[in-house]
């Protein structure tokens, strides 16, 4: 092996191992909880409220996946309210008290989050709407011509190819 064929698979080697390092550091970065749980019931519970709240300080995430100090309060707060009994609605109203209906992944129909659930509907109806305006304007047939109109355009045509000269088609 050449030193220079040497050199440029070192680059290579070095970029794929530090990919691998990487990719073996992101399961330490996941979210592990240990909570205990009295059930089932509630684990499961746990599991699907953690999935429909947002992380208020990540926004794009749920508190279930999100590694944010916040996040890990809620969770927390939310399993202490699990523990304690409270219903879903309970806790989604606590969440939504504190934190706005932002909080909710699915926030509930009233109010300026009811724009959200009927914007798309509203759309669609305004663009069936205006498809069949459309439509039914392109079949409409176009207006009968004057007939006296028909001639004056005649004429200024004739007009017109006289004022330009022989055309090329007239020359011997």
């Amino acid at each position: 092996m050449s030193i220079a064929s040497a050199l440029s698979v070192r680059p290579m080697l070095l970029s794929v191992a530090a990919v691998l390092c990487a990719l073996m550091v992101m399961p330490a970065t996941a979210v592990i909880e240990t909570y205990e749980f009295s059930s089932p019931e509630l684990e499961r519970r746990y599991h699907q409220l953690s999935q429909e709240l947002r992380c208020p300080k990540c926004q794009n995430q749920n508190i279930a996946d999100s590694n944010a100090p916040i996040s890990q309060d809620l969770r927390q707060l939310l399993y202490t309210r699990l523990e304690e009994g409270a219903d879903n609605d309970e806790i989604l109203a606590d969440m939504v008290a504190r934190y706005g209906e932002f909080v909710r992944y699915r926030p509930a129909a009233r109010g300026a989050a009811l724009w959200l659930w009927l914007a798309p509907l509203v759309l669609l109806i305004v663009g069936a709407a205006l498809l069949l305006v459309l439509l039914r304007r392109g079949r409409e047939a176009p207006e009968a011509v004057n007939p006296d109109e028909l001639a004056r355009l005649d004429a200024l045509l004739v007009g017109s190819a006289e004022a330009a000269g022989p055309s090329e088609d007239s020359r011997p």
